[in-house]
Formats: C-alpha cells, sequence, structure tokens
C-alpha cells in the first residue's frame, strides 16, 4: 500500500488532508439532521423522511453535473465553486435557528456544493494513475473521507442540540479555511482521463450494471444512514451513536486499503454477493435493538458497503468509455437515485413501525431487500461480462 501510494507530491497530500477535513465538518452536522429537524424543529417523522431524500437525491445525483461540469471547466475549479456554495449552506444553517424553513433550503444548499465536489476530487485524485493503482488511491481517499466522517459526530454529538449556533460557526469557518487551499491548488488537464469528448450527454456510455448496482447498493444503505440516529438516541444516547458512527468508519479506513487489491481481483457477481450478505446480516442484527447490536451491526453493514462501493466504482470506470469525472458523476446519480428512494419509502415505513410500537420491524424488512432485490434486479445481468473498453485500454497504455 505504501509502495502504491508514496511518495504523494503537494497537492495531493492537501487533497488527502481536504478529504479529511471536508466530511470532518459536514458530519459535525448532517448525521444528526433528521434529530434536529425533528425534536429541534418540531417536523414530523413523514415530513423528515421526505427532506432527507431530497437532500440526498440532490447530493448524490448532482454529481452527474458536477462531472460534466468538471469535463468543461476543469476540476480544480469545479472543486472551488463546490466548496464556495457549501460554505453559503452552512451560513443558511446558522441563520435557520431564527427562521426553522430556511434550514431546510440551507441543508440542500450544501449538498448541491457536495454534489459538484466529489467527482472532481476523486478525478484529480486518480488523474494519470494507472488501473492496478487506481483502487488503492480510491482507497486512501474514501480513508481520509471516513477519517472526518468518524471524528466529526464524535466532535458535536453533545452540542448540536445544546449549541447548534456555536457548532454551525466553526464549520463554516473550517469550510472557509479549505475553499482558500483549494484556489491554490494546480489544475489538472481534464482531457487525459481516458474519455470521450466533452459535449456528449450526461448518462451516455454509462455503465448500466454497476449503476444499476449502486443505486440498490445506497437504497439499502441508507436505511441505516437515513434512520439509525432517531432508532440508536431512543435505545442509549448521541454519545453512543456517535460510537457506533465511529466505528463504522474506523473499519473503512481500516480494512479498505488494505483489501483494495482484493476487491480489485474479486469477481463482479462475488463482491455483489460478499456486499449484499454483509448489509442484510448487519440490518437484521440491527433489530435486536441493544447497544452491542448497534455496533454489530453497523461493523456488518460497513464490511458490505466497503466492497460494494469500491468495486461498483471500479467496474463502472472499466466498463465506461467516458471521463473519470463523468463516470463518478454517474455512479453518484445512481447513489442519490437509491437514497432518495430509501428516504421516501423509508421514512414511510419507519413511522408506521414506529406507531405500531416496534420499529424493529424496519430493520427486518430492510434486511429482507437485501437478499430479494439483488436476486430479481441484478443476477441475471451478471452473465453478460463485456471486455474493457477499447479506448479507455489505449489511452492507459498511452499515458504510462
Amino acid at each position: 500500500m505504501r509502495a502504491t501510494l508514496f511518495p504523494l507530491d503537494g497537492p495531493l497530500r492537501f487533497l488527502l488532508l481536504s478529504s479529511f477535513l471536508i466530511p470532518l465538518g459536514s458530519f459535525m452536522v448532517l448525521p444528526f439532521m433528521s434529530v434536529f429537524l425533528h425534536e429541534r424543529l418540531g417536523m414530523g417523522l413523514g415530513a423528515v423522511g421526505v427532506v432527507l431524500a431530497v437532500a440526498s437525491l440532490v447530493q448524490f445525483s448532482g454529481g452527474i453535473v458536477g462531472g460534466a461540469l468538471a469535463d468543461r471547466v476543469g476540476l480544480r475549479r469545479t472543486m472551488l465553486w463546490a466548496l464556495i456554495i457549501r460554505t453559503a449552506g452552512f451560513v443558511g444553517l446558522l441563520f435557520g435557528l431564527r427562521w426553522p424553513p430556511l434550514a431546510v433550503g440551507a441543508l440542500v444548499l450544501t449538498c448541491c456544493g457536495a454534489a459538484l465536489y466529489l467527482p472532481a476530487n476523486k478525478a484529480y485524485l486518480v488523474h494519470g494513475v494507472d488501473d492496478e493503482r487506481r483502487p488503492a488511491f480510491l482507497a486512501a481517499g474514501n480513508a481520509a473521507l471516513n477519517a472526518g466522517m468518524a471524528v466529526g459526530p464524535l466532535v458535536a454529538g453533545p452540542f448540536v442540540l445544546s449549541s447548534p449556533g456555536w457548532l454551525f460557526v466553526s464549520v463554516t469557518a473550517l469550510f472557509v479555511l479549505v475553499t482558500a487551499g483549494h484556489a491554490r491548488l494546480p489544475a489538472a488537464r481534464v482531457g487525459e482521463s481516458g474519455g470521450q469528448p466533452a459535449g456528449q450527454g450526461l448518462l451516455a456510455g454509462v455503465a448500466a450494471l454497476p449503476f444499476a448496482a449502486n443505486a440498490l447498493a445506497f437504497y439499502l444503505y441508507f436505511h441505516f444512514q437515513h434512520f439509525l440516529a432517531v432508532y440508536a438516541v431512543e435505545r442509549a444516547t448521541s454519545t453512543f451513536y456517535s460510537l457506533v458512527l465511529l466505528l463504522c468508519f474506523t473499519l473503512v479506513i481500516i480494512v479498505q486499503p488494505l483489501a483494495s487489491g482484493l476487491i480489485r481481483r474479486m469477481p463482479y457477481a462475488t463482491a455483489l454477493a460478499v456486499g449484499f450478505t454483509g448489509l442484510a446480516a448487519g440490518l437484521a442484527v440491527l433489530a435486536i435493538g441493544t447497544r452491542p447490536a448497534l455496533l454489530a451491526g453497523g461493523a456488518l453493514i460497513t464490511l458490505g458497503d466497503i466492497v460494494l462501493f469500491l468495486k461498483n466504482d471500479l467496474e463502472a470506470l472499466h466498463r465506461s468509455p467516458r471521463s473519470d469525472a463523468v463516470v463518478f458523476g454517474q455512479q453518484r446519480l445512481a447513489a442519490g437515485l437509491g437514497a432518495c428512494a430509501s428516504g421516501v419509502l423509508g421514512g414511510q415505513v419507519y413511522g408506521l413501525t414506529e406507531q405500531a410500537g416496534n420499529t424493529g420491524w424496519f430493520w427486518l424488512l430492510a434486511a429482507a431487500q437485501c437478499v430479494l432485490l439483488p436476486l430479481l434486479l441484478l443476477l441475471p445481468a451478471l452473465r453478460e461480462r463485456p471486455a474493457r473498453h477499447p479506448t479507455r485500454m489505449m489511452t492507459t497504455t498511452k499515458e504510462h
């Protein structure tokens, strides 16, 4: 792993540091939004589910616009504008404390910034890197991102409901500093990543099976992401919920970089089977509702998504003739569709199980879907094993 990644130049070191700081600030706020909207602003769980669904749709699906924008104006410029938009969103959350409807709009604005940023960030990170080394670079970026996601809730947990104003001010200041650092990054030429010329349709060249698999994986995973906060805080505390997230993110930080080579070599059908099995087992364990079950369920879900999310991105890059930024944007669109469906349907189902007095059924229903939906939607398509796209293969040879 060290031999693959190092030595890193200054821009890549800063990009990896930013991949820690940006989710650090974001996850001081975002994981608690369901609790914040429900308890602080008095929104019903059904309405909270719809808000989270819209925010997730924007954050993920907007990535397809971010990828196309990066193709046109450059990776650095796209990241810079994305951070400016996201900073404005956190300012809006601060003012939303006095006018609650503004909080919903500000949340969506922060998601717009995230949508534009991540495809360009990933493309910048793997720019000019050959196929064998890409899993290690993507895993390193994911590890930095998950480290920030782990620390953020742990830091903010005691303050998100008691002192949200100071929390939003701190996060805004952090994003101002990170944005200033991105302004000093050197520009990367976007036409060297193996894609076809810019100006095509946003979905042209989409890798159909990785796209569908990513949508389904995010739909199932976001049952955990959207509703664990409400479920865990009722049975433990916000601090314990932060510890569950810390465990999950720590697993990604440690396991995914170490397993990146194995995941790259794993047959796609095997990776999907392993990943969805992990999600099913973890969601079923959450239904027990005890503190050990919350930890064990979160760990199993995380091990499943470590395989699914990385393998789907690698397979999409392998099958698509488009540029890296566009491919990552298309995969983000799939993620957004899945996360949105999870918020809309999951919010209604969670509300019904809450009214019935047993929210454990919510997790069992989600686990059942992890078994049935991959069989119905994905396995028939796995009989096709397309060869690597010749355009991307020739580009890789030319670059290296």
